[in-house]
């Protein structure tokens, strides 16, 4: 296949915006939500866990929409994807919204939970579309596009952020913020309509999905599938429990039951690949890539929440906005970074954990918004480049997968920031919070502690702060010592929650730099086509 820089076909550029505005509402969407967690524990009385649990499904159900969508894509036509898309951003926006103040506490939660989950969906389906297409389009500069065609997440998070800090610190209701994401979605359907679409080089070559499976194999499907096990165990089950009453999925059967469909999936794809191992490398990378979705997702989902308990909503909403806009330009500089610069994506991806792992440990510390900002500054610099490089790494060194092994990546990515990364945030400020309260007043943590307990993964269970309380202190504009103490427990809380969440990208950082030794070893990073042989060979 040939290509240049400016794609391989007429339309190329209206496409690459098109993908832009959908991921643009997305972002949109995610960044609104970050600001209104405030306002659902406010309303609904939710503990750190449980909103946790809520903006994990903006996760888990993007990555069913991505994996099942990247299977399916050059089979149905990114037409049709895009279409269902547009559907499930629409669904979602009703569900959510009959989430109302008054209700119970269990209602409430399920009509949040699976109202971003739908929207989840619709991101997962869009991204199956947009990183393939965008990746299809621009094979011989596949960093630099992708990076600009997710230059549109942060322009999203930036308005989403503008949208709480203009409409929220007004006054406007919650629902009327988040459902501005809807401009968006109707744009990016009008510019993909009536479009036509290029094939995939492995769909090109006519490979069934079979062949093009085989590089995934068993040790790439086996951390999918693994993931597939722990949502239907954590999270299906209690969305099940909800609609039938039965106490069934909280008991060790279900267990059995959610990882024996994993263990069945997994030998479904080992029989479609003739049980192919399939490539280290590429299992290697989408390990990592779950580390990815843990630490710059997770975060992004709790960062407006953390620092603007520790400072003041308002400046954690500008601390947001900042740092998504420094995203957004940085995701530009890509090609000068690889190519003036002379860094290989691999080096590149070793330079962003070293910073995140700075950068996150600079901000556990902040005590002014001066040095927040510049503690930001060095996390969002280390955050941005990690997903769209991660994705052109794969599409440069294993091209045989058409399409299926980025939209499995983005699922590992995004299914471990809805299942490890949202929701072990959420758990370490419960436990943090509670552990920091218990100590200095026990009499106080027992008047505050939420009446549920939760828990995370293997984990203890532990009792956090009841969301309603937490926020009437946070709220008080003449604290009592009671409150002061409560809200001095949570900011030490979330100075320890970020600390931890440092050695995410501290693990990141140890396998990037065994990759580079590994490229070095056989002589270099370099893209290959399919006729130069399979990825994991190289």
């Amino acid at each position: 296949m040939s290509g240049t820089s400016e794609g391989i076909a007429p339309n190329a550029k209206r496409l690459l915006w098109a993908g832009f505005l959908a991921i643009l509402a997305a972002g949109i969407g995610f960044g609104v939500r970050g600001g209104i967690l405030a306002n659902w524990a406010a309303d609904f009385g939710f503990t750190g866990a449980q909103l946790g649990a809520i903006g994990g499904a903006g996760f888990t159900g993007f990555c069913f929409g991505i994996i099942i969508g990247g299977i399916v894509v050059d089979k149905v036509g990114y037409g049709k994807l895009v279409f269902a898309a547009f559907l499930f951003h629409v669904l979602s926006a009703f569900i959510t919204f009959g989430a109302t103040k008054g209700q119970a506490q269990d209602t409430a939660y399920m009509f949040l939970y699976l109202g971003t989950f739908v929207f989840a969906l619709a991101n997962g389906t869009l991204e199956a579309v947009a990183n393939p297409l965008v990746s299809t389009l621009f094979p011989k500069n596949r960093t630099h596009y992708l990076n600009i065609l997710h230059a549109s997440w942060p322009a999203g998070l930036v308005l989403g952020g503008l949208i709480g800090w203009t409409l929220g610190a007004g006054g406007t209701s919650w629902k009327i913020q988040l459902g501005l994401f809807l401009i968006p979605t109707v744009l990016y359907g009008l510019a993909f309509m009536g479009q036509s679409f290029p094939k995939s080089e492995a769909a090109a070559k006519g490979l069934k999905v079979s062949e093009m499976m085989k590089e995934v194999g068993l040790l790439g499907s086996l951390v999918a599938c693994a993931l597939i096990g722990l949502f239907i165990k954590e999270q299906l089950g209690g969305i099940l429990a909800f609609f039938t009453g039965s106490t069934f999925f909280a008991q060790a059967a279900w267990t059995g039951i959610s990882w024996g469909i994993a263990a069945l999936l997994w030998l479904v794809v080992g029989g479609n690949t003739r049980f192919s191992v399939g490539s280290v490398l590429l299992f290697i990378l989408f390990i990592t890539h779950a580390l990815v979705g843990a630490v710059e997702l997770g975060t992004d989902g709790w960062i407006q929440n953390i620092t603007g308990n520790i400072l003041s909503p308002t400046q954690g909403k500008i601390l947001f906005v900042f740092t998504s806009l420094l995203m957004f330009a940085l995701r530009f500089c890509a090609h000068f970074i690889e190519n003036s610069l002379k860094i290989s994506p691999i080096g590149l991806l070793l330079i962003c954990a070293a910073l995140a792992v700075v950068g996150l440990q600079l901000v556990s510390g902040i005590e002014t918004f001066a040095g927040a900002m510049v503690a930001l500054a060095v996390y969002a610099v280390g955050k941005t480049f990690f997903w769209p490089t991660m994705l052109a790494v794969v599409g440069d060194r294993f091209p045989r997968t058409g399409a299926i092994a980025m939209s499995i990546m983005g699922g590992i990515g995004m299914m471990s920031a809805g299942l490890i990364g949202g929701p072990g945030l959420g758990y370490a400020k419960d436990r943090f919070t509670s552990e920091q309260l218990a100590s200095s007043n026990p009499a106080l943590y027992e008047q505050y502690k939420a009446p549920s307990a939760s828990g995370f993964l293997f984990l203890d269970k532990v009792h956090g702060l009841d969301g309603t309380k937490l926020s009437e202190a946070q709220t008080a504009v003449t604290k009592t010592p009671e409150q002061k103490a409560v809200v001095d427990a949570s900011i030490a809380g979330d100075r320890k929650t970020l600390k931890a969440d440092s050695f995410i990208p501290a693990a990141m950082a140890a396998v990037y730099l065994l990759l580079l030794l590994y490229f070095k070893g056989i002589g270099g990073y370099r893209a290959v086509g399919i006729e130069g042989g399979q990825g994991g060979k190289h």
